[in-house]
């Protein structure tokens, strides 16, 4: 079966540097920074004191203040995010097969901030205390979810859990769903919203988090004086479609994703494999990076912690050395 092709038509985003894709980039040009002192909770008796928090933005003006209570911080971003989305994209959902629309909306933890807050609760007044809203409001899955109910898309929801890979493979996914035919149109990307004392504190404890006071020194992964990375929190949102339906109501194109590969290395649960064994073959077949729609000319991109630069470069050379052995 010949395979369809697959548009990008809508973007969406809030993020420590703004909360529109329009100001983000030109905060991104300007060389702006969003770290900064932690002010989402008091972070003083603890060793991390930075974060990118998003800031000024009243989202109980863009979801009702009734509907964000139910809601935990990092679905109420990934709505922000799909809302600018879809209205960029500006998909007339009256003249849609809503049954051929649908969500795969990524987030690796979920409602974190919820799980802190309920927990404090109950160790405070009884666990049966808990608010009923709390086991809708962590599942990871729940900002598809309210994205589907929102603009009334029928077709597959669904939610990758992948950590930081998680938004590209949502991406990725949602890509295949309208390219072999199960699709027209797909609203995809990922939110994260784990600024809380709990989240910090784990990630403390596992070393992985920078504990200067500096921002403009905070994320420096390239840099010999790295020490781990920067918590952050946001959301990212594209809406994907098939080609000729973009075409058909007379959409803005942005781009096309030619292509999409993914892998594990099956070695370690936070370590990549020595040697970049794994990530050196994206894809299902022999060949590495056809799958992901690439070539020499065109590198592969995979996603590592800062500790991993090495086995992301060597990983890389495999690849561009087995595609040159084949040709």
């Amino acid at each position: 079966m010949e395979k369809r092709r697959v548009v990008i038509t809508g973007m969406g985003t809030v993020n420590p540097v703004g909360n529109t894709v329009s100001d983000s980039w030109a905060a991104v040009k300007a060389g702006t920074c969003g770290i900064g002192p932690i002010t989402r909770y008091d972070a003083s008796e603890m060793k991390v004191k930075l974060a990118g928090e998003v800031k000024n933005l009243d989202l109980d003006a863009l979801l009702g203040k009734r509907e964000t209570k139910k809601m935990d911080r990092f679905t109420q971003l990934s709505l922000a995010a799909a809302d600018e989305c879809m209205s960029d994209a500006g998909l007339d959902r009256e003249k849609e097969n809503l049954n051929r629309c649908g969500v795969i909306f990524s987030s690796g933890i979920g409602g974190f901030e919820t799980v802190g807050q309920a927990h404090q609760r109950g160790s405070e007044r009884g666990w049966d205390s808990v608010s009923p809203f709390m086991i809708p409001m962590i599942i990871s899955n729940m900002a598809a979810g309210h994205m589907a109910i929102r603009y009334g898309f029928k077709g597959m929801c669904s939610c990758v859990v992948t950590a930081c890979a998680g938004g590209t493979n949502a991406v990725g996914d949602a890509f295949r769903h309208i390219r072999d035919g199960y699709a027209e149109v797909m609203l995809c990307g990922g939110g994260e919203a784990a600024i809380t004392p709990l989240a910090m504190g784990g990630f403390t404890a596992m070393k992985a988090l920078h504990e200067g006071s500096a921002p403009l020194r905070a994320s420096i992964p390239f840099d010999k004086e790295r020490s781990g990375f920067v918590m952050g929190e946001g959301a990212g949102a594209l809406l994907l479609e098939e080609l000729g339906h973009a075409q058909a109501r007379g959409a803005k194109i942005y781009a096309e994703v030619v292509g999409y590969g993914a892998n594990c290395d099956a070695h370690h649960i936070t370590a990549p494999a020595p040697g970049g064994a794994g990530g050196g073959q994206v894809g299902p077949s022999p060949a590495p990076l056809p799958a992901a729609g690439r070539s020499l000319g065109h590198p592969a991109k995979k996603r590592f912690s800062v500790a991993t630069r090495l086995a992301r470069y060597q990983s890389q050379l495999l690849c561009f050395q087995r595609e040159r052995r084949e040709e």
